[in-house]
């Protein structure tokens, strides 16, 4: 099988799916790997590299998208992208409900492929491994974020988020108890902000307590502790995520309104809608804008700051997945649930109800699809 490695086109990613490790180990199977010229340079994975590992390089993406019977990327296909694509295709990248686009979508289905996507992909206890890695990376990144943008020269608070003699630290509310959620309250805690974590499930706020040593506080998400807390923070994390759907608004303008001025807005899930209502989609190269005398910051490619780290945890977690579906075409769907759960397109019919609702599209039963093929 040829698995093809897109250079990526969203603006700011800098990321590659697999690296010349996960080209080595396809290659080893007997498997072909068709590298777009570059695709790894900005996360200084040269061509030579993947060379040496066994793939061919193509210098045209057309090449790649026409060639490869798998497509493996990072961010989203783009309509420019789809029009390279060959018909009954498989692609494996993030879907972003934020972003999706009707008209792509359509194109994938008129060419009968197959699209998985990676924040869909879910074990039967809930768990997205490859979603979970990047949740890892965006919340050790967030206290770097939120200190930048409190500063003084940044246009916020010109706050210190730890602190020093005589003086408190700064307070961060952190609405989301997933992974990023957890990974950023222990980094804040570790950075000597005062933290308080709010989610419905409690199971969740026991295991953050665990994993802080009972360093962060934590409060239920309900709407009268939102309202009560939110006034407080210099800094806000909204980080909620529900599977395979839109993140609805759990933060109302009226409540972002009376925090501190100064203060900064994160939404980590503005890939899902994002779920502060005064938010919106921002870039790595205008990160921020000021509404109600905050700043909000909504890039929904934080790891992208990091891109060969992230890249490297992208290949550790898709490579054995790309190799499977190598190996086995389309058994490895039927053996792997986590694979097929991940399914929002197959072979032209959507599979995934909230896509479907969308766009108002018929809705088909991925496993009664896969029995049948």
């Amino acid at each position: 099988m040829i698995i093809g490695i897109p250079k990526e086109t969203w603006h700011d990613e800098k990321r590659v799916a697999l690296t010349p490790a996960g080209a080595y180990a396809l290659t080893k199977r007997g498997h072909q790997v068709v590298v777009q010229a570059d695709a790894g340079l900005a996360c200084s994975f040269t061509n030579e590299a993947y060379v040496e590992a066994g793939a061919t390089l193509a210098f045209d993406r057309e090449v790649v998208y026409g060639r490869a019977d798998v497509v493996v990327k990072v961010m989203p296909l783009l309509k420019d992208e789809v029009k390279s694509m060959a018909p009954g295709k498989t692609v494996l990248s993030f879907l972003h409900f934020n972003g999706a686009n009707s008209e792509m979508l359509q194109k994938l289905i008129d060419l009968r492929c197959t699209a998985i996507g990676y924040n869909l992909m879910d074990d039967e206890d809930g768990e997205l491994p490859v979603l979970m890695t990047m949740s890892e990376i965006a919340g050790m990144l967030l206290p770097q974020i939120a200190g930048r943008y409190l500063e003084t020269p940044e246009g916020g608070r010109g706050a210190l988020l730890g602190r020093i003699a005589g003086i408190p630290a700064s307070t961060v509310v952190i609405i989301g108890a997933g992974m990023v959620g957890r990974t950023a309250a222990r980094a804040f805690s570790d950075a000597g902000t005062e933290v308080l974590a709010m989610d419905n499930d409690l199971s969740r706020l026991r295991q953050l307590e665990l994993h802080t040593r009972r360093s962060v506080n934590t409060a239920i998400a309900s709407h009268y502790n939102i309202e009560r807390y939110v006034k407080f923070a210099d800094v806000l994390v909204g980080a909620v995520m529900i599977r395979g759907q839109q993140s609805p608004h759990v933060v109302r303008e009226a409540q972002v309104k009376q925090m501190r001025p100064g203060g900064v807005v994160i939404d980590v899930s503005i890939d899902q809608g994002g779920c502060i209502e005064t938010i919106r989609p921002t870039t790595h190269s205008d990160p921020v804008y000021e509404k109600h005398g905050l700043l909000h910051y909504a890039v929904p490619n934080i790891p992208a700051l990091v891109a060969r780290t992230a890249s490297h945890a992208l290949n550790n977690v898709l490579v054995s997945f790309v190799q499977q579906i190598a190996d086995q075409e389309t058994a490895a769907f039927r053996e792997n649930e986590i694979l097929r759960r991940g399914i929002y397109i197959y072979e032209g019919k959507c599979t995934q109800s909230e896509v479907a609702r969308l766009f108002g599209w018929p809705s088909f039963q991925i496993d009664e699809l896969i029995r049948q093929r």
